[in-house]
């Protein structure tokens, strides 16, 4: 290995914080939008409360039943791990919980996925191979970028392209409660991390 590898272990496993247990009631339904995402927006203001992790909140829910199949958050910064964005984290923990890697089932048992904000490029890639039939969104990925993250190379389009799956988008559902905890994470002087890398993507 090069001088600068770190040794460790050939694996990873994603864990979410301790907290997340006691914040989230897998019997509970969560029967509205405002209900979904009332959820995802508390995650993603405990982990920055708690200093956990970036100000993203996802979670999946069983879309005939609005229960909550796995919540997600950021988790970047401490497990070290470009990938581990709240979106990428749900869709991991509910095809692990669930046992199978789409989470709609082929459609027989669709599901929806929850974020406190846009997807960013690489979310946006994962959401229409998660095998959900709705995303639900909080803040715009102009949000992000205003506070300094890079939220990648979007198409314009990226809407319709979804949509053309079979993926119902549904926006700004709780916008400004979202943006608040982005400006908060921003405020707190936490790290605003990729943000120096040029972004030629849609602004939302």
């Amino acid at each position: 290995m090069g001088a600068d590898v770190v040794e460790g272990p050939m694996g990873y496993e994603c864990r979410l914080p301790d907290w997340v247990d006691e914040a989230v009631d897998f019997d509970k339904g969560h029967p509205s939008a405002l209900d979904k995402m009332a959820l995802v927006t508390m995650l993603a203001r405990h982990n920055v409360e708690r200093d956990t992790g970036g100000p993203f909140g996802a979670a999946v829910f069983d879309r005939s039943t609005d229960r909550l199949i796995a919540p997600g958050v950021n988790l970047v910064v401490p497990e070290s791990n470009p990938t581990a964005h709240a979106e990428i984290v749900a869709i991991s923990i509910a095809g692990a919980r669930l046992g199978r890697f789409d989470l709609g089932d082929q459609g027989n048992r669709p599901a929806v996925l929850v974020t406190s904000v846009e997807p960013c490029a690489m979310c946006l890639g994962a959401t229409p191979w998660s095998g959900v039939s709705q995303v639900i969104i909080g803040a715009r990925d102009s949000d992000a970028r205003a506070v300094g993250f890079d939220e990648g190379d979007k198409p314009a389009n990226w809407i319709e392209s979804l949509e053309s799956r079979g993926v119902e988008v549904v926006r700004d559902v709780m916008r400004s409660e979202a943006t608040e905890v982005l400006v908060m994470y921003q405020e707190a002087g936490s790290v605003i991390y990729n943000s120096s890398r040029a972004s030629t993507g849609t602004t939302g």
